[in-house]
């Protein structure tokens, strides 16, 4: 798998969401793509993402 333009490897499939839990990241602050296409949040369980697939995470930054 890559994130981020990084290699990972994963050993199992699973659940985006799960994922998502699992490195630390927030739902409310992230957008994912995946293998090229953007993943709408209410997909994210049902979505299973496997060692094949490619992520770009883009986190929200707020500020001013």
């Amino acid at each position: 798998m890559i994130i981020n333009g990084e290699k990972q490897t994963l050993l199992e499939p699973v659940y985006l969401d799960v994922f998502l839990k699992r490195e630390g990241y927030q739902k409310n602050r992230i957008a994912v793509e995946r293998n090229g296409e953007i993943i709408p949040k209410s997909e994210y369980e049902k979505v299973i993402v496997t060692d094949s697939d490619t992520l770009e995470i883009v986190t929200f930054v707020g500020g001013g």
